[in-house]
This record gives structure tokens, C-alpha cells and sequence, in this order.
């Protein structure tokens, strides 16, 4: 099979049927062989019904649902499991993204050699403070993060090698950085393209302002992995050492300034200092410990990983 395209969607009925449609129309006149997996991401509408009625009509769709709302990380995680196509384009349901984008992304992974190309939506047909806005901040910091050059890390249009997708744990909210993810796996050849970008046929989107805060959250967790996720003391315990030295520094100086220059007589727990060098060390000595915790469960878990690889061999 050359193409799994990948739809999650949560409450997109209107659109399902026009979006098969198109899609099929595009697939069909370029040869592709094909399959199209839905991801009903917990619906409260009728957009199971339409995805029961193309399946039953349509060999080529297939349609996975949750019981409830999960995010779309998981939705997609569950369709990069059962996709089996060479290559895997997501997209999302409510017919913003263009199918006609699709044999051109094929080619790009294919033919160019890309691992994962990732669709631009340079001009936009979205709310200028809503979300074009906190788009253009979310993406540069998250370029000024991961070192990848792309303009648009959340658009659902994406292309992918199969393996890419069997190689990478989208979880979280990490969907809106799974080039990073592709890029920390192993696979550097990561492109981008200009896509078209339709204005909202049906509905509202389903993604509100509380977004782009989960995002920046996601990304400092992607720098901290991609950062010191392999080598944790490096962090923790230069922090470690710097916080105890700066609480030893302020013990020696108490500790000369009570025996040869302090003429009060003063207890050195009644001074600020004495807790400053208190709380420093011991935040210091507490950095340290988790980093060499880190250390150890990292090292356990790269000899669990060769035991394996000697086993299967």
C-alpha cells in the first residue's frame, strides 16, 4: 500500500462525507493504492454514523473511535498504529487542509528523499488574534528551541516514511511537535512545504486559547529531553554544585565574620544569612541526588535495551 492518510476529527459530521470525496477523487487519479483511517476523537455528534455509513460503502476507509475525548496526540497515536501505507499523510476533517497537496507530499518523501515534510500554511484564514497571532510567537520559540528551521510545527499537514511513525511515542499534546520528536529518533531529513489553506467550511474549531499555554509547556519538555534527556547529571548537578556553593560561601563567610569581625556577639541563626547558606546546600545536595537518580535509571535502562538486542540476535 502507498498511502495511510491519517484524520483524527472530534465532532466534524458535515464535512466527513465532501472531505472522502475529494480526497478519493485525488488518490484514484494518480494511481494511488490507498487506505483512509478516521480517528473519532470522542464525538458528541453524528460523525460515527458517517464513518459507518463511507466504511460499509468504501473498502479503502476505516474508522477507529474512543469512547471519549483523549486530545489529538492520541488520536493520531492510534492511527500511526494501524496505518500500514509506505507513506502516511495526517490532515485534518474540517477541510482546511487540501487534498490536492497530497501527490506532491508523496513525491517529496518518495522521491526527495524527506523522512518527514511538514505543510506551511503561509497564508492563513484564521483570526489574526486568536490564532495567527500566538501562531507566529509559538513558532519561533519553538525553532529557537529544537534548531529546526520550519515556519509551521501544528499544521496537520504532514507527510511521513512509515517508519517514522513507528519510531516515534506521540503522547500528551505532543502532536504539535512531532517533527522534534522524528528529529531526536533519528531521522534528520526533515523538509517543508507551502500548502494551501482554506477558510472554516462547517462548524468552529475546536481548539480554544488554553492551547498555545499546554504548547509552551510541551515545548520546554521537548528542550529538557532533547537537552539533557540522555545525560540528566549534566543539568541537576551543575545546578546542584552552584546552589551548594553558594550556601558553603555564605557558611565560611558567617563563619569568619563570628570568629574575627562580628563585635555584637550575635547567634548566627539570628542572621538571614545562615538560612540562605541553609536552604542553598540543601537544595544544592538535593539537585545533585537527582540527577545521579536519573543517571542510574537511564543506565538500567540502556542495559535492559542491549540484554534485548543480544537476546533477539
Amino acid at each position: 500500500m502507498q498511502l495511510s492518510i491519517v484524520i483524527p476529527l472530534l465532532n466534524e459530521e458535515e464535512s466527513l462525507t465532501e472531505l472522502y470525496h475529494w480526497l478519493s477523487e485525488v488518490l484514484e487519479a494518480n494511481g494511488f493504492s490507498y487506505e483512509i483511517i478516521f480517528i473519532d476523537d470522542g464525538s458528541s455528534d453524528d460523525s460515527w454514523k458517517v464513518i459507518e455509513t463511507l466504511s460499509r460503502k468504501h473498502t479503502q476507509v476505516k474508522g477507529i473511535r474512543f469512547n471519549r475525548n483523549y486530545g489529538k496526540s492520541q488520536a493520531l497515536h492510534a492511527g500511526f498504529a494501524a496505518c500500514q501505507g509506505e507513506v502516511v499523510i495526517t490532515m485534518d476533517a474540517d477541510l482546511q487542509d487540501n487534498p490536492e497537496e497530497v501527490p506532491e507530499l508523496y513525491k517529496m518523501i518518495t522521491q526527495d528523499g524527506y523522512d518527514l515534510v511538514s505543510g506551511w500554511k503561509k497564508k492563513r484564514y484564521d483570526s489574526i488574534i486568536a490564532k495567527n497571532l500566538p501562531s507566529k510567537l509559538f513558532n519561533a520559540a519553538a525553532r529557537q528551541t529544537s534548531g529546526l528551521k520550519l515556519h509551521d510545527f501544528n499544521c496537520g499537514l504532514k507527510a511521513y516514511k512509515n517508519e517514522v511513525i513507528k519510531s516515534i511515542d506521540v503522547y500528551g499534546e505532543m502532536h504539535r511537535y512531532i517533527p522534534v520528536l522524528a528529529k531526536n529518533a533519528g531521522f534528520a531529513n526533515i523538509g517543508e512545504k507551502v500548502v494551501k489553506h482554506q477558510a472554516r467550511k462547517f462548524g468552529t474549531t475546536k481548539f480554544g486559547m488554553e492551547r498555545f499555554i499546554n504548547g509552551f509547556l510541551d515545548l520546554l519538555t521537548i528542550w529538557f529531553l532533547s537537552s539533557f534527556g540522555k545525560r540528566p547529571m549534566h543539568l541537576f548537578g551543575a545546578l546542584g554544585v552552584i546552589m551548594f556553593v553558594i550556601g558553603f560561601g555564605f557558611s565560611l563567610y558567617l563563619g569568619i565574620d563570628k570568629l574575627y569581625l562580628d563585635p555584637t556577639g550575635r547567634l548566627i541563626t539570628q542572621r538571614p544569612q545562615f538560612y540562605i547558606a541553609l536552604v542553598s546546600m540543601l537544595i544544592g545536595v538535593q539537585l545533585f541526588i537527582a540527577g545521579f537518580l536519573g543517571e542510574l535509571i537511564l543506565r538500567s535502562r540502556n542495559e535492559e535495551a542491549r540484554y534485548k538486542v543480544k537476546e533477539v540476535s
